[in-house]
């Protein structure tokens, strides 16, 4: 059965960029609102009014600004006004996570996947969606982050990690679940979450890379994320790090992907010690002071380091967020991380701030529901 999703705003036009602003920078004054949409505070008035009567807009609190007179109350969004669910696909299984309007999780639920024929996969979407679309409401939109080549439709050209080749998952997940879906990369999904509520929101021009099966590469460039079929490939991965380093299944010696994925790390760490550890434990140790895995993971650290200076000078970014579920590396070689981007900064160049998210999977759901929220508040958009 097809849900019968409300409007985003009652009426479109300047509506919709007043509405949007407070959802991106909320609790907001009118006054900031109206200077960063040059807007006359009547036209204001007259534009927020209805967004209040219907619900999606509320005024909040009272700030002074210092100025004598009335104090300004704030508007915001109601983020319970909306629900969404972002799904990421995994080889092995399926995470969902429902949210509110601005990504914030409300309940999460996983399932393995019995096997990765199409049908079966998309079951465990409508299973996992229908248990969490039980907890609301209505849900207004689901999102999926699948990590391979998409076009612009949803339909997933080719994802190794399941061996799939020109699947149409959005329409098929639409039919099964009844809820309008849409499906993007998800690193291009990662990096819509960070840039419409994560550290980097206010910032015009940041950097995302993402650690652990693969290496992911995400620009954010005059406020809008750059994107491309391309963003499917992992094209970084294949950055060149250590010509001394090992080869990668691709042949290229010393690459990122050789050097900076979890199966790298836990591959020259069991090597070295002479048994299998498992990519945490290899942190562990290295933590701990074990020779051989302190080598390797700062090894790592400084091939990071390395990366992240490539990236800073090619794309001058004011930060650049880490995560992915391998990026506990940047903490346990922080030092050896700073001492490979020294190598190849200039001492003159600017710091470049480093925030890392908590590498928790969850993250790559709510980039999900980040697809899902635009798809709803921007449609002219996808």
């Amino acid at each position: 059965m097809r849900h019968t999703t409300p409007p985003w705003i009652p009426d479109a036009g300047a509506s919709q960029a007043v509405a949007l602003e407070v959802l991106l920078r909320g609790p907001i004054s009118r006054s900031d609102i109206a200077r960063r949409l040059q807007l006359s505070p009547g036209s204001l008035t007259r534009l927020s009014t209805p967004l209040i009567e219907s619900g999606l807009l509320v005024e909040v609190g009272e700030r002074g600004d210092g100025r004598a007179g009335r104090p300004s109350r704030p508007l915001d969004v109601v983020p319970s006004s909306r629900h969404f669910i972002g799904m990421k696909l995994m080889g092995d299984q399926v995470l969902g996570a429902l949210t509110d309007l601005r990504a914030e999780v409300i309940a999460s639920e996983s399932a393995s996947l019995e096997s990765q024929h199409p049908d079966a996969v998309i079951a465990t979407i409508a299973r996992i969606a229908a248990r969490l679309a039980d907890r609301v409401p209505h849900v207004t939109a689901l999102g999926i982050g699948v990590g391979g080549l998409l076009d612009e439709h949803g339909t997933v050209l080719s994802a190794p990690f399941l061996e799939w080749e020109d699947v149409p998952l959005a329409s098929l997940v639409e039919t099964a679940t009844g809820i309008p879906t849409v499906v993007s990369n998800d690193l291009v999904a990662f990096t819509e979450y960070e840039h419409w509520f994560g550290a980097a929101r206010d910032l015009d021009r940041f950097a995302v890379i993402t650690l652990g099966a693969g290496i992911g590469y995400g620009l954010v460039a005059n406020g809008a994320v750059v994107a491309s079929r391309d963003s499917g490939i992992g094209l970084v991965g294949h950055w060149p790090l250590d010509p001394y380093g090992p080869v990668c299944p691709s042949g290229h010696r010393g690459c990122a992907r050789s050097i900076l994925t979890q199966a790298a790390i836990v591959g020259a760490v069991s090597t070295a010690l002479g048994r299998s550890v498992d990519y945490e434990e290899a942190l562990d140790l290295a933590a701990e002071g074990e020779a051989a895995a302190r080598r390797v993971v700062d090894d790592a650290g400084r091939g990071l380091g390395r990366l992240l200076a490539a990236v800073a000078n090619l794309t001058v970014p004011e930060m650049i967020v880490l995560g992915g579920e391998g990026v506990r590396l940047v903490e346990i070689a922080r030092g050896a991380v700073r001492e490979g981007m020294a190598l190849d900064r200039d001492p003159r160049a600017q710091d470049i701030p480093l925030v890392t998210t908590t590498g928790d999977n969850t993250e790559w759901c709510r980039g999900a529901a980040v697809l899902a929220i635009q798809a709803h508040v921007l449609p002219a958009s996808r």
